[in-house]
Order: structure tokens, then C-alpha cells, then sequence
């Protein structure tokens, strides 16, 4: 067999992690049809699980070897259990864990073994490590390079929780296309969509007429109608739903429409209500030009819109790309609107696939 490439996720939380690491990776490069080994630099984590254990150093080695994946997968469990690997429950600690992440372009599903992990695209620390081996490399199945997947992640790192809901949620700014969307995506996957309230809030034509006096009770009017749809009480368990707006938008909205007074009071009483909304597993940021988003405006000719201006749209785009800068809370897809032809079902169902890798849809 010529020599394929491999991508092993490497981990350790017990002992001394890092002597454990280098054993592992000393025995890999002893292993015959194992030509070379290389590594990136170690990074220390905290568990992913709910149990209480030990922080992980973690890092990622590309092997060139002559051996088929399922040799090597069985090479690497060989290594963990001479270093003392307990096979428990999940995300239980242990001495050593050694992942086949990639091998070659090869796709693996079987009952022993999945290739590509199903869950690398989900941890930054396994992308890190790619991404200084390799950042041009690409995902065999999502078809997206490491650098790409990384860059979704804003250095956190994620479990799929089939036991919360399904939560898409599309933010970006007015007029950039969110609700078509949402609507697109909500008719694919056959579930509930929430519609921001824009239409039933009373106060909102007089605020963007210039009633500023109306600014606190339009947003206080938004803030518990948010609450209401994405309530803790509100969405069922791994059912999958699709909102045409990302709950923290409330505090750009706030900060862009509220005068000091008015913003102290609305952030004393948006506190307790934010703990109480499900965090979306997935979000899809849609941007584009605020010149373009507002001939979107003007187009759809709603009679409240019309005195938007580019000012405001700038305001809120500098808002959207100060939350996604520091965000952490899950996963991030960025498209821009330009580029996605709405009428196009390719494009569509490509972002579906895209979205399918980061929620479980029930079957």
C-alpha cells in the first residue's frame, strides 16, 4: 500500500499527561509501516463532560504510513491499553486517548470505527493542532478546510446535546435576508419557525419615525416576546426549530436606539430575562454591504422602514461583528447573502448538509 497521511487526535488528563504523550507518540513512530510522525504544539483544555476531572493536554500528530485505517486504529487502541487506558463511561479521564481524526480522503462508517471523527469539526483543540499541521486541509464529507471549521468555533470547543432543542438561529442585520432564510431552511427540515415580532410591536413605526421617548418600551416590547418564544419552558427537547433572529441582538439593538437612562434600566431588567432562553445550537450569520441591505429595505416597502438610514445600518453592523468577535456560546456559520442565491436549491441544500453536522435532527 503507498503511504497515506493520518491525522491522530492525541489527550491526556491523568498522571503526567505529558510524559504519557510522548510515549504514545514515541511508540507510533516505532511502529512498522509507520514512516514519520509530527506534532503540534501542545494545548492544555478543560473536559467536556458534566463530571468534574482533570484539565487535558491535547495535540495532534500527521503519521505517513503504509498501513490500511482500520491496522491503525487498531495499533492506536494497542497503545492506549499499554499505557494504562480505563475504558468507562464517556468523557471519563484517562491516561491516554488517541483519535483517528483523518486518513487520507478516505469516509469510514462502521461499527468500529468512523472516519472522519464524528466530532473533530466541533473541537478547537483538534482544529488548532490541524490547522499547524495543515490549515489547507479539507473535510473529506463537509468539504470545508480545517481553517474554515476553526474559525466557526471562535476558540471554544462543543458537544452536540441531542437532549436541548435544535435551535438554528440567523442573525445579521435589516434587510440582509435572515427571514427568507429562515423560511427556506424551516420548509427543508419540516419545523417551527420563529418570526421575530417586528409586525405586532406597536411602538416600533414610532421609534424609527423619531420618537425616542418610545425607544425603551418598543425594546422592553421585543425583549419579553423573545422570552416567550425561546422560553425554557417554550421549545421541546431535541425538536428542531428555526428563528429569524439571534436573542443576544437585543443588547446591539439597545445600545444603537436607548439613551444612558433608559439603557441602565433596560440592561437591570434584561439580565434575569436572558438566563431564562435556550442558546441556540447553531447560528448563521448573514452579512453583507449596508448599501445593499438597504435597498432590500426600500424594495420590500414596508411604510416603517423607510427613514432607515445607512447610519443606523452601519451602527448595527459595527454591533453584529462585536458580539460574533468575542462569541462563544456555539457555533458560528458566516455566509454572505451576496453569494447565496436563494433561488438556487444547491445552495440551499449545501448549507443544509453544512447545518446537519452541528444539530441531530430526529429521524
Amino acid at each position: 500500500m503507498s503511504l497515506q497521511t493520518a491525522y491522530i487526535g492525541i489527550g491526556s488528563n491523568l498522571g503526567n499527561r505529558k510524559e504519557y504523550i510522548d510515549k504514545a507518540v514515541k511508540m507510533l513512530a516505532d511502529t512498522e509501516k509507520i514512516d514519520s510522525v509530527r506534532m503540534s504544539d501542545l494545548l492544555e483544555t478543560t473536559s467536556l463532560g458534566k463530571i468534574a476531572q482533570p484539565d487535558y493536554l491535547n495535540a495532534v500528530a500527521e503519521v505517513k504510513t503504509s498501513l490500511g485505517p482500520e491496522v491503525l486504529y487498531k495499533k492506536l487502541i494497542e497503545i492506549e491499553n499499554s499505557l494504562g487506558r480505563q475504558r468507562k463511561e464517556k468523557w471519563s479521564s484517562r491516561t491516554i486517548d488517541l483519535d483517528l481524526l483523518l486518513f487520507g480522503d478516505a469516509v469510514i462508517n462502521t461499527a468500529e470505527l468512523t472516519v472522519p471523527h464524528s466530532q473533530m469539526h466541533l473541537r478547537s483543540f483538534v482544529l488548532k493542532g490541524l490547522c499547524q499541521l495543515n490549515g489547507e486541509l479539507v473535510h473529506p464529507v463537509m468539504k470545508v478546510t480545517a481553517m474554515e471549521l476553526l474559525s466557526r468555533l471562535n476558540g471554544g470547543d462543543f458537544a452536540i446535546d441531542s437532549h436541548q432543542p435544535q435551535l438554528i438561529s440567523i442573525a445579521g442585520n435589516i434587510g440582509v435576508g435572515k427571514t427568507t432564510l429562515a423560511k427556506k431552511l424551516a420548509d427543508y427540515l419540516f419545523c417551527e419557525i420563529l418570526f421575530e415580532p417586528y409586525d405586532t410591536n406597536p411602538f416600533l413605526p414610532d421609534v424609527y419615525a423619531g420618537r425616542t421617548e418610545l425607544s425603551l418600551d418598543c425594546q422592553l416590547y421585543f425583549l419579553t416576546r423573545r422570552v416567550e418564544q425561546l422560553g425554557l419552558n417554550n421549545l421541546t427537547p431535541g425538536q428542531v426549530y428555526v428563528s429569524d433572529y439571534v436573542f443576544d441582538k437585543e443588547q446591539i439593538y439597545a445600545k444603537t436606539l436607548l439613551n444612558p437612562k433608559q439603557l441602565s434600566l433596560y440592561e437591570d431588567i434584561y439580565k434575569p430575562f436572558s438566563k431564562n432562553v435556550y442558546t441556540p445550537a447553531l447560528v448563521i450569520y448573514m452579512q453583507d454591504s449596508t448599501g445593499k441591505c438597504l435597498d432590500r429595505i426600500h424594495g420590500r416597502n414596508r411604510s416603517y422602514e423607510q427613514k432607515i438610514g445607512l447610519e443606523f445600518l452601519d451602527q448595527l453592523s459595527e454591533g453584529y461583528e462585536q458580539l460574533f468577535k468575542n462569541w462563544k456560546k456555539s457555533p458560528v456559520i458566516r455566509i454572505s447573502t451576496t453569494k447565496l442565491d436563494y433561488t438556487n436549491p444547491a445552495n440551499i441544500e449545501n448549507l443544509l448538509k453544512q447545518i446537519s453536522f452541528y444539530i441531530t435532527v430526529k429521524k
